[in-house]
């Protein structure tokens, strides 16, 4: 990548609702060639849509670890941090949340973008003003722009599930708490769309679609809407503070629980904030640094070093713990492709093929598949050590291996979990069929793989929507709304044989002096 001298750096900080991502596409489209690297797969994904709509599909890329367009003539290029191409020369390049780099598992790739990605003529780094600090003594040349929220964000304090306010996102942390809001959600309100880390981007660009054309009123959600998804959200309710990071349960820190607030109230519009559940009023100090945009600033980022040494395992293993360069840099610990490195050499049918440089590097793009399952399985290991062993042998991976995988694979019955551990198992797929050369038919294995994961993920929308949408009530709580907040009354009655009918949908009968709840045996009027 070019000097830093030669480039212009910026650094452009602030609250979410903050129009950075709309000023980076901007500016990088101003210039001759860009690149952008977003730390999801879905942003990037978005970003680009939102890039080609102004420039054109021959113009633009889009490059993740799953997916790759990458037309001849494209000069703007929209990744993943991971997957940035950056042995290419753009005029301008930026990072999306560089805060991510003081994360545990993948800052040490943020760090890497911060110190060392640049653009030739302007350099943009976008994300929260707790690292200012941190980019002042890493970067020195930086220039720092802050920029407000367009929007007022408020606490409203402690709401019951049942009176939260339509256009509500309901946030817990964990998958079985995600399901047991939602149902309860859909026998209080009608119904909720669901957003979890877990669901692929068209299984979650569905739920949001549902949400947002207001088929339902709520969302429930994990912190994966913390990140980019730009919705409709008027308040975000917290059911939980406390999360599993993959090594503790923890507590949310203030940063955090601002930037899930921080999804309420969008463009102009004000957003509000507060608990729900069993979780407690906020204490009066969280709430001003939630409302104020005011946080502890970042300590430290993770890194690992970048200048890897392939003449042998050993090396190689002593160049991943290499200790920071600076002492405001924490070496990051053993990630998944650090984990599977050391599983693979440990593995006897492995150890004997790693003998010279090539193979060392193999295996060590071989450790880089992502493992998306995170079951903490020794499923993963055992995956990247098969898929190495064949590289390693025949130059290739079998066909009738990946053919076998997908047709166990390609099946759309059973339950939330499993379609969603049958989705994790075809992306890795993906991933391996757009590493170059290790196939014979990558692009006829790519769009594949790319189809099943759209069937089981329209499976999966469906399944969700199944469980968790009820439409009939859904569809009647608004009308209600509709008629309450008009000039009309609501229309409701009881028919002659007991029925008790509002604005045309049965919801029960009348037993004597008794009302019961469901469907009455005709349904509508």
């Amino acid at each position: 990548m070019p000097a830093r001298e030669e480039t212009r750096i910026q650094a452009v900080l602030g609250p979410t609702n903050t129009g950075k991502t709309f000023l980076a596409i901007d500016r990088m489209l101003g210039h001759a060639s860009g690149m952008m690297g977003f730390p999801l797969r879905l942003l990037a994904r978005e970003n680009y849509d939102r890039a080609m709509r102004v420039a054109g599909a021959a113009a633009v890329a889009l490059v993740t670890g799953e997916e790759r367009i990458v037309p001849p003539t494209a000069r703007y290029f929209l990744c993943t941090v991971e997957a940035m191409p950056l042995d290419r020369i753009v005029e301008f390049l930026a990072v999306d949340e560089i805060q991510l780099s003081a994360d545990p598992e993948r800052g040490h790739v943020f760090t890497d973008r911060l110190l060392h990605a640049r653009g030739a003529a302007e350099t943009m780094f976008l994300g929260a003003e707790t690292v200012a600090p941190l980019l002042r003594r890493l970067v020195p040349e930086v220039r720092i722009q802050r920029r407000e929220r367009l929007s007022r964000l408020s606490y409203t304090g402690p709401r019951k599930l049942a009176r939260l306010p339509p256009r509500s996102a309901v946030i817990a942390f964990s998958a079985a708490d995600v399901y047991a809001l939602a149902e309860l959600v859909r026998r209080q309100r009608g119904g909720a769309a669901v957003v979890l880390g877990a669901l692929s981007p068209r299984t979650r660009n569905a739920q949001v679609a549902m949400y947002e054309a207001g088929e339902v009123d709520y969302l429930v959600a994990t912190d994966a809407i913390g990140m980019g998804l730009n919705m409709a959200i008027d308040h975000v309710a917290f059911a939980a503070l406390a999360k599993f990071d993959g090594r503790n349960v923890r507590r949310l820190a203030p940063a955090e629980m601002a930037q899930i607030a921080g999804r309420a109230g969008r463009s102009m519009n004000d957003g509000t904030f507060g608990p729900t559940g069993t979780v407690p009023a906020f204490e009066p100090h969280l709430i001003e640094a939630i409302e104020q945009h005011r946080f502890e600033t970042l300590k430290r980022l993770y890194w690992r070093s970048a200048a890897l040494d392939f003449a042998s395992t050993e090396a190689l293993v002593a160049s991943l713990e290499v200790p920071p360069p600076s002492d405001v840099l924490r070496r990051a610990g053993e990630g998944s492709d650090h984990l599977a490195l050391v599983a693979a050499l440990a593995d006897p049918a492995v150890r004997p093929l790693v003998d010279r440089p090539a193979a060392v590097r193999l295996l060590w793009d071989a450790c880089q598949i992502p493992d998306f399952r995170k079951d903490f399985s020794d499923g993963h290991p055992r995956l990247v050590a098969r898929v190495f062993g064949h590289l390693a042998r025949d130059g290739r991976i079998p066909e009738d291996w990946i053919a076998s995988s997908l047709d166990r694979l390609d099946l759309t019955d059973g339950d939330i979990d499993t379609l969603v551990g049958r989705i994790a198992h075809v992306r890795t797929w993906t991933y391996v069929s757009h590493r170059a050369g290790w196939f014979d038919d990558a692009v006829g294995w790519q769009g594949r793989t790319r189809a099943l994961e759209d069937k089981l993920s329209d499976a999966l929308h469906e399944r969700l929507t199944q469980r968790f949408v009820d439409r009939k009530t859904a569809a009647l709580l608004r009308r209600l709304r509709t008629a309450v907040g008009g000039e009309t009354e609501p229309l409701a009655g009881v028919t002659g044989d007991g029925r008790v009918v509002v604005e045309g949908e049965a919801i029960g009968r009348v037993e004597g002096f008794r009302f019961a709840t469901g469907e009455a045996p005709e349904g509508r009027l």
